[in-house]
C-alpha cells in the first residue's frame, strides 16, 4: 500500500478544520509561467483575440487600470487548453494528495487564475459549494500561492470547522458598489473563531468546499496571484444553473492519471451544465 504523502498534521487539519497547507508545492518556474501565460492571455484577449473557450472577469473598481491585466479579476477555464495549467492540474503529487480525500476517480471541473490587483476588492463570506451545488457534495478546492499572501495584499480568512456545515441559505448579494461578477455574502454565521491563511509564493492550500472563507481588500503596491482549481469525484451530479464557468475535464480513474483532452470547449451561455 502506498504510503500516504499527508503528514499526520495535515490529516488532523483537514479533518478538524477543513482545510491543510502544503508549503512549497510549487516550483518558482511553474508560478511563474502562470504568470507569464495568464498576463499574455489578457492583453491578446484585451487586443481583440477569440477565445469563446474562456470566461474573462474584469475587476470593475480597476476599469481605468492602464493595462489589460490590470483591468482584470479573473479568467475562468484555462486548465483544459493552457499547457502550464493543466500540467499543473494533473500533477501526479497533486492528484495522489486529492486522491486520499477525495478517492480513486476525479475530475477537475473549474479552474480560474485570480489576478488581485493593488486597489482591488476582497470577497466576503462564502462556500464555494453555494455555487457549486453537486451530488455528491464532496468537492475539493485547492488554491496555489503564485505570490506572496500578506496580511496587505488580500490574503484569505477562514472559518475553522465550517466545512462540517450545510450550505448556508441565508445569502445576499454583495451590496459594495463595484462588486465583482458573483460575489455574495453569508448573512448571520458566526465568525469569531476566524483565522487568516498567510502564504509564500509555491504554497498550496487544499480545502472544503463547504468551508466559509473570504478576502480581503488589497491595499498594497503588488498583486496577489493565485490559481485556484476545484475537483469533484467521478458521476457528481450537477444541480445548480450557474455552471456555464465550469469545464468538467476528468484526471484520475481507478488512481491512475486520466487522459485530458487539450481541444478547447466553447462556453455554452444557453443551457446549464
Amino acid at each position: 500500500m502506498r504510503a500516504s504523502l499527508l503528514t499526520e498534521e495535515q490529516h488532523e487539519s483537514w479533518d478538524a478544520n477543513g482545510y491543510f497547507l502544503a508549503k512549497d508545492f510549487a516550483a518558482a518556474s511553474v508560478r511563474e509561467g502562470m504568470i507569464d501565460r495568464i498576463v499574455e492571455l489578457a492583453r491578446a484577449i484585451d487586443d481583440g483575440e477569440e477565445r469563446p473557450d474562456l470566461l474573462v472577469s474584469p475587476e470593475n473598481t480597476l476599469s481605468d487600470a492602464p493595462t489589460a491585466e490590470g483591468r482584470l479579476s479573473k479568467i475562468f477555464r484555462v486548465m483544459r487548453s493552457e499547457d502550464v495549467f493543466r500540467e499543473f492540474a494533473t500533477d501526479d503529487r497533486l492528484l495522489a494528495i486529492l486522491s486520499e480525500v477525495m478517492g480513486r476517480d476525479i475530475d477537475c471541473f473549474l479552474s480560474q487564475f485570480i489576478f488581485k490587483q493593488p486597489g482591488a476588492m476582497g470577497q466576503p463570506w462564502h462556500q464555494d459549494e453555494w455555487y457549486f451545488r453537486m451530488d455528491p457534495p464532496k468537492q475539493v478546492g485547492v488554491w496555489l500561492a503564485c505570490t506572496d499572501a500578506t496580511p496587505e495584499n488580500g490574503p484569505l480568512w477562514v472559518v475553522p470547522g465550517s466545512h462540517r456545515e450545510l450550505v448556508h441559505e441565508d445569502v445576499v448579494e454583495d451590496p459594495r458598489p463595484g462588486a465583482n461578477m458573483g460575489y455574495v455574502e453569508i448573512q448571520g454565521a458566526d465568525t469569531s473563531n476566524e483565522q487568516q491563511i498567510l502564504m509564500t509564493a509555491g504554497d498550496l492550500l487544499v480545502f472544503d468546499c463547504h468551508l466559509r472563507h473570504r478576502s480581503t481588500n488589497n491595499v498594497s503596491d503588488g498583486m496577489r496571484a493565485a490559481m485556484v482549481y476545484h475537483y469533484s469525484p467521478a458521476g457528481t451530479e450537477v444541480t445548480h444553473e450557474f455552471t456555464f464557468n465550469q469545464d468538467w475535464v476528468p484526471v484520475l480513474r481507478d488512481g491512475r492519471p486520466a487522459l485530458v483532452d487539450a481541444t478547447p470547449v466553447p462556453i455554452d451561455w444557453g443551457t446549464p451544465g
